[in-house]
């Protein structure tokens, strides 16, 4: 089942290059994002205003128990907790708007950066953890700090105007206060290293789990069909008790800071209250300064208990942040160079020029491969499986650079040809091709979103696919279910074909087109392939040699080197000769 993997390519970027890479995300919104942080103070200073009010309440009224009574006061805290409510909404609301726009712009770019990174990186990488590193994510970075920046700018403006209220009560009450802050906040210096790699194990484990549930979901059939329910079962419970018991390691290292905090807020409050008494007696300061203190001292230490949680958010989304700047700052390995070439057709030839390639460096998948094929010609390859045909033709539309050797296109490299062009050249009908959700209509025309309906109308045709469409009660726009799942193989096989056609590319590649289709739709997709292949210079991988006897030239490729070469009956006159054997051994199973 799922294994697990994590980004390989993602470089160890010193500590300020994070923030400099997403700053981009951030300037276009910095003035609502600095309102929004500008807001949050009075927001936070405003807590002192009750605590402040009580000195003269406590004098006048309740010692003194004067009649001249302040009735300002009660309408005065009314009025300034009014006002605290409509910077919080409005802060709220800023927050939110901010925090969605570079939210947005991120998960773009990302995007955008996945579309973009070369097949490599999807080999190296399963599905659940590029989902998660490229989506999840984002809402953790940008909506959680955002949320807590406001909170803590809040409360560092609260702490700052109850210290304020504090000191003007009472210089020496406050100095046993504040110290006690400050005893209560020094662990949260240590939180980001003890957290930091519990963060990023369940990072791991939860972008397996989304791995399980697309393997479980694209892999149903199988599962059912070698009974591998309880195997799903399993490796899916062994990820879950995993991911428990890093959130119960993650409660560990965090949950003590609000008991602890509690402790010593309560030590603060009684130290204050112990010597606060001794002052009143002697006359230091007054009831109503001592009254005015504690509540202070109270509203300032109840979030200071709980501010543990919200450190811990922070760190979440700061580590969050790392993550997502690590993957921007991927540079893909298959790119354009400058002044790249922009390839309009092939007039001369294709060659491989003493091509050598390899997936790892440890196994060398194709080993000097000397390879020519004029324009308009088609070649086939064929061979043992996995002895890297479809490797040689995965690298002339750069889905991987050749590691020594080059590939040229009418004399020009292609490592110097733009990718868009190149790509724009070659058209690919791969053995399972992949359709996108939507219907007939949209797959079709990815080949060219522009095309007219004649050349609609052509590429169905050509394709073998006209009375099908014209089956259909809503023809081409006949939805086709996620990845073509409502088509059978040989009806994709034939919209992917139909796909290529429309394209008009001179070079097309064929990778096993037909070897997963029965006998009657394989001779439907096969007249429709001959038809795709006229005019153009044709890549045929083929298992079955009956496909590939009419091609320019075979080549017999095995364990990554080119054994033989030459034409169908060239080939057959070579004495015990590789193509001979295969041909002979399908021949005979056939006439069995």
């Amino acid at each position: 089942m799922s294994k697990k993997t994590e980004l390989k390519e993602s470089p160890q970027l010193a500590f300020g290059q994070h923030y400099k890479i997403m700053w981009p995300f951030v300037k276009p919104y910095i003035f609502r994002a600095f309102l929004a942080v500008i807001l949050c103070i009075p927001i936070g200073a405003l807590d002192a205003v009750v605590a402040l009010a009580l000195k003269p309440y406590m004098d006048i009224v309740l010692v003194d128990k004067s009649d001249q009574s302040p009735a300002y006061i009660p309408i005065l805290i009314v009025a300034f907790t009014f006002i605290q409510g409509a910077f919080n909404y409005s802060a709220t609301y800023l927050n939110a708007w901010v925090g969605g726009k570079i939210t947005t712009d991120v998960k773009r770019a990302l995007f955008k950066k996945l579309l973009f990174l070369e097949p490599s990186f999807y080999d190296k990488n399963d599905s659940g953890h590029i989902i998660q590193r490229f989506s999840a994510d984002v809402d953790v970075a940008c909506n959680g700090l955002i949320d807590n920046i406001r909170l803590f700018v809040s409360r560092i403006f609260s702490s700052l105007s109850l210290i304020g209220v504090l000191i003007y009560n009472s210089w020496q009450l406050s100095i046993i206060a504040i110290l006690v802050l400050v005893f209560a906040l020094m662990p949260l210096a240590r939180l980001r290293r003890m957290i930091k790699g519990v963060i990023h194990k369940t990072v791991q484990e939860n972008s397996t789990i989304l791995t399980n549930y697309n393997e479980t979901y694209h892999g149903n059939k199988t599962i059912a069909a070698y009974n591998l329910q309880e195997q799903s079962y399993n490796s899916y419970s062994n990820v879950i008790n995993r991911l428990f018991k890093l959130t119960v390691k993650m409660v560990q290292r965090t949950a003590w800071m609000t008991p602890m905090l509690h402790v010593v807020a309560s030590v603060g409050i009684g130290a204050v209250i112990g010597i606060g008494s001794y002052l009143i007696v002697n006359g230091t300061i007054t009831s109503g300064n001592f009254v005015s203190f504690i509540t202070a001292l109270i509203l300032l230490y109840n979030p200071i208990k709980n501010i543990g949680k919200n450190f811990s958010a922070v760190q979440v989304s700061f580590l969050a942040i790392e993550r997502i700047a690590d993957i921007l700052n991927i540079t893909p390995t298959i790119a354009d160079n400058k002044d790249a070439y922009t390839l309009k057709g092939v007039n001369k030839e294709i060659c491989f020029n003493d091509v050598s390639f390899a997936y790892n460096p440890e196994v060398e998948v194709l080993k000097h491969i000397c390879l020519k094929v004029k324009a308009g010609k088609t070649v086939a390859l064929v061979g043992n499986s996995g002895g890297g045909k479809s490797t040689v033709v995965s690298l002339l539309p750069r889905f991987y650079d050749v590691c020594s050797g080059s590939i040229t296109i009418d004399g020009r490299d292609v490592r110097e040809i733009s990718l868009e062009s190149l790509r724009n050249n070659i058209a690919v009908v791969f053995q399972d091709n992949f359709l996108f959700s939507g219907t007939l209509r949209d797959n079709i025309l990815m080949g060219k979103p522009d095309a007219t309906e004649a050349e609609i109308n052509s590429a169905l045709e050509m394709a073998y696919l006209k009375d099908f469409v014209a089956e259909q009660e809503k023809g081409l726009d006949t939805d086709i279910g996620e990845r073509g799942s409502l088509l059978s193989g040989g009806q994709r096989q034939r919209v992917a074909i139909a796909r290529a056609f429309i394209k008009n590319a001179p070079i097309v590649i064929l990778d096993e087109a037909t070897s997963a289709l029965d006998n009657k739709s394989e001779a439907v997709v096969q007249k429709a392939i001959d038809n795709l292949m006229q005019d153009r210079t044709v890549f045929v991988i083929a298992h079955r040699l009956s496909t590939v006897q009419n091609a320019d030239e075979i080549v017999v490729i095995n364990d990554g080197e080119i054994i033989e070469q030459g034409s169908h009956s060239e080939l057959l006159q070579i004495e015990d000769g590789a193509y001979r054997t295969l041909y002979n051994a399908q021949f005979k199973s056939r006439k069995q």
